[in-house]
């Protein structure tokens, strides 16, 4: 039987044959790859949010655009070791992490695929996730960048303050408002409704001017201790404002947005490298980085 015509592009990587990466590759689209992490979310929802997230406005993406963007499996092995002592949590080490996302730009790189982009969907991810963003984009000849799915909903400056209730900051933290309602929208039947309670970031009821959390902003003193210490449910915001019609709106919004971005990203021309040394360097850099080349880019 000959096989059913595809009437447009796959816009699953895995879902490809090699010939049809070759065709893919041709195409050059913008990679997305989810990153996210197996990690308790109070009593309410289950261990995989952070892979549920991103993957579903990844996919949300790929479906308005399967031209333009290839969406990788989601990678789940985040770093949580702060996050330990609630039971379930997974963690992997930070070097394992960022070793397996540079394995994956690495790879895309050397078959072709030259813009590639990491979809964040736990929070103490991002750190790895931009320095594998940074080491790609001097490793090899592709462009790599970093972003957390929720700073999607930060684009248009009137989508949050006409969506969000709960109070800034804190609201919106872990297994909060936003989270709950974009789960009970991507998988309704995994939220434990019963359970859903409203808690406190505890050092957030100091309000410190210099250290206080939320999703969408903090203050100018990083501090991630254990989340035991100052959380007694895992669970931090106020997630009991969640409903799955805020759930579809920010997925919506979401997605629109990563739509926005892969297509302005796709065609945007490469920035050219310049060497600035009046005496060429006599020998390549020592920390991997691809070496520099008189035609105006990295050596190929």
């Amino acid at each position: 039987m000959p096989d059913p015509i595809r009437p447009e592009p796959e816009y699953r990587y895995e879902k490809l044959t090699w010939p049809e990466v070759n065709a893919a590759v041709a195409r050059r689209p913008v990679c997305v790859l989810p990153v996210g992490s197996i990690e308790q979310h109070g009593p309410h929802l289950p261990l995989d949010v952070d892979v549920v997230c991103p993957a579903g406005i990844a996919a949300g993406a790929g479906r308005e655009i399967p031209d333009q963007v290839l969406v990788l499996p989601t990678l789940w092995n985040g770093y949580t070791a702060h996050v330990m002592d609630f039971p379930g949590t997974l963690n992997a080490h930070h070097t394992t992490l960022l070793e397996s996302v540079l394995d994956v730009t690495r790879s895309l790189a050397y078959h072709g695929f030259k813009k590639i982009l990491l979809l964040n969907g736990h929070g103490s991810n991002f750190p790895i996730l931009d320095m594998a963003a940074r080491r790609t984009n001097l490793e090899t000849d592709a462009e790599c960048a970093a972003l957390s799915w929720w700073g999607l909903l930060t684009v248009d400056k009137a989508f949050l303050p006409g969506w969000r209730e709960s109070k800034f900051p804190g609201g919106c933290a872990h297994a909060c408002e936003l989270e709950t309602s974009l789960y009970m929208y991507l998988d309704g039947g995994g939220v434990r409704r019963n359970l859903i309670r409203d808690g406190a970031i505890k050092f957030n009821e100091e309000h410190s001017p210099f250290l206080w959390l939320d999703l969408f902003a903090s203050g100018p003193m990083a501090f991630v201790p254990w989340t035991s210490a100052y959380s007694d449910t895992g669970a931090f915001g106020e997630p009991e404002r969640a409903t799955a019609e805020k759930g579809e709106r920010a997925y919506l919004e979401a997605v629109k947005q990563l739509v926005a971005l892969v297509s302005w990203w796709k065609d945007r021309p490469r920035d050219t490298r310049r060497d600035h040394h009046a005496v060429p360097p006599t020998f390549p850099l020592p920390w991997g980085q691809r070496p520099f080349s008189s035609t105006g880019g990295a050596a190929r």
